[in-house]
Formats: structure tokens, sequence, C-alpha cells
């Protein structure tokens, strides 16, 4: 059994599912619309961009779960996947999940972006697991901190390393489909890196290396 490897964001989703929660925050009036789009804008284009700071975007992305009851978080979040979520599923990547899994593959996500947000996305996508950047919760309780190493760049290299080891699977076969610069780490490590609708650092990365290039849109 091979793994099969995807990012969520901009890759099986036709958009960024951690952007889309802030936005569905300002929207319903749970943040202040003004000042926390703005914020939200302003690290999403430094993750295009390749220069987020992910500890200081997870001390702002995380604090709405701090500050809201679990059972709300729990409404609000059944409400975003309907807003927000099942207008970015792509069939062609329904198709790709279904392709990996007739094959008899392993299929996990590995994101950036926090487990509350994307554990029931990965389980609407009918994936075996996922690794996610995991929010501190103490007592029940999100404590707007995060547990762990996040999921992000390197980290996301890490994180897998760990895994691997706690479930006896391996790199052998494995492949990874991304369209960020932010995973060029895990691109490099598996055996098949393929590029999604990818940026342009990683469009001419997967190039030069003669790496697949593909569409899901």
């Amino acid at each position: 059994m091979s793994l099969a490897i995807f990012d969520l964001d901009n890759t099986l989703l036709n958009g960024d599912s951690d952007h889309a929660w802030g936005e569905f925050l300002c929207e319903h009036g749970i943040v202040d619309a003004t000042e926390y789009s703005q914020a939200n804008d302003y690290f999403y284009q430094q993750y295009q961009q390749g220069t987020l700071d992910i500890y200081e975007f997870l001390e702002f992305a995380l604090r709405p779960l701090a500050n809201l009851p679990a059972q709300q978080l729990v409404e609000l979040h059944a409400t975003f996947m309907q807003e927000k979520i099942e207008p970015m599923i792509l069939s062609k990547s329904l198709a790709l999940l279904q392709k990996h899994r007739d094959q008899g593959d392993f299929l996990l996500i590995i994101t950036a972006t926090n487990s509350f947000v994307t554990h029931p996305i990965a389980e609407r996508l009918g994936v075996d697991a996922i690794l996610a950047t995991d929010p501190e919760i103490i007592d029940g309780n999100y404590t707007g901190k995060v547990a762990g190493t996040p999921c992000f760049q390197s980290g996301k290299v890490t994180r897998l390393h760990h895994w691997l080891k706690e479930t006896q699977h391996t790199l052998l076969g494995s492949s990874f489909y991304s369209d960020s610069r932010n995973d060029l780490p895990l691109l490099e490590l598996v055996d098949n890196p393929i590029a999604v609708d990818a940026d342009e650092t990683l469009t001419l990365t997967a190039q030069k290396n003669g790496w697949p290039i593909i569409s899901l849109r």
C-alpha cells in the first residue's frame, strides 16, 4: 500500500479553507469584520509569498476558537461547511482521490490549516487520515495556542516522519500533490511529487526537476 499524500487548500479545494474560515467569522459577526478581514488578508498574502511567520499567524487564527463555546463552534463549522467548503470541492479532486483509492493507496491529507477547520473537510473527502496543525485543548476547551509542531513547510516533514513511525507506513512509492512553494520540503522527500495548479515558484521548480504539473480546476 503506497501513500498518496495531498495538500488541502488550493490543491484538493478550489480555495483556502483557513482564509475562508476567517471570512466566515467576519460575515457572521463573530469577529470585528474590518480589523479581522485586514489581518486575514495580510497573513494570506504572506503565505502566498512564502514569508509567513506561522506562529504569528496562529496566534491570530486560533484566538476565536478560545473565545467561543465548544457547542457554538460545532454549529458554526456545520454552517461553514455548507456555505464555504462545499462550493470549493472539485469534481476532479474527488476523481483523483477515487483513482488512488481504487489503486489501493492510503489517502493522507497534510495541511497547515488547523485541525478544527480541516478534520470535517477530510471526513467529507473520505480520506484515510489527516495531519494538520493542532490547536491546544485543555479540559475540552481551546486555549488559543498551538500544540506541538505546526504542520507547515519543514514542519510537514517533521510531522510526517512522526506519523510514519507511529503507523509503520513508508514513503516507498509515495506521491504528494501540492500547489504551493511552502510545500517544497515535502515535495522533495516523496518519490512522486506532483504540482497542482501551482504558484510561480513551484511551477518553475517542477519544470526544472521534471515533475508532473496538473490542474484539478
